[in-house]
């Protein structure tokens, strides 16, 4: 009687070891996995950020041209694929046609009315889309880091097999798309 309640005991305390170690690397997977969804979202707001900034940066050179209306268009409908995007991916793609449609808008603008550039306003935009632009950076590269420590997590033994168990799926990482490799030509002719 004794022996059997010996191995009862010890059945239950492994089971108990072993619940408690499923239950702990749950919820770090859990956790890990809201810290990617967190970076995730410090993207989106910094590109609405940066989506928001356009309208007051638009009426500032608008007072001052009367800009060609094909640019003005592909800069509004590229910041609605931005604002639209539910994917890093598509966030990926909505954001670097935004980046080339402001490049070549902007450019076209300086280059046609100098004096905008000496305007107070223009300048303090200019400044915010700056700062913006940097911290759509420092966003990315804070996903990627979640992104990478998740994706390690969900593949080291045995937290591997808790993953699989609970669905845990890998989060692709954010890449440039296509072509931002090559760096843009600027003429002044």
């Amino acid at each position: 009687m004794k022996k059997k309640s010996i191995i009862i005991i010890a059945v239950i305390a492994v089971a108990v070891i072993l619940i408690g170690s499923v239950i702990g690397s749950y919820n770090g997977l859990v956790e890990s996995r809201e810290g990617v969804e967190q970076s995730q979202s410090e993207i989106s707001n910094q590109l609405q950020r940066r989506a928001d900034l356009i309208p007051n940066f638009v009426a500032t050179v608008k007072g001052y041209s009367d800009y060609e209306q094909e640019t003005y268009t592909a800069v509004t409908q590229a910041r609605a694929a931005v604002t639209g995007a539910d994917t890093v991916t598509e966030q990926a793609e909505a954001s670097a046609q935004l980046d080339s449609a402001i490049d070549i808008w902007v450019n076209a603008v300086t280059e046609a009315y100098p004096e905008l550039k000496a305007n107070e306003q223009y300048i303090a935009l200019q400044t915010e889309l700056s700062g913006t632009e940097n911290r759509i950076a420092q966003a990315r590269r804070d996903y990627n880091e979640s992104a990478k420590e998740f994706n390690v997590e969900i593949k080291k033994f045995p937290r591997s097999i808790i993953a699989g168990i609970f669905g845990f799926d890998s989060y692709d990482y954010f890449e440039a798309a296509d072509g931002t490799e090559s760096v843009p030509e600027v003429s002044f002719d």
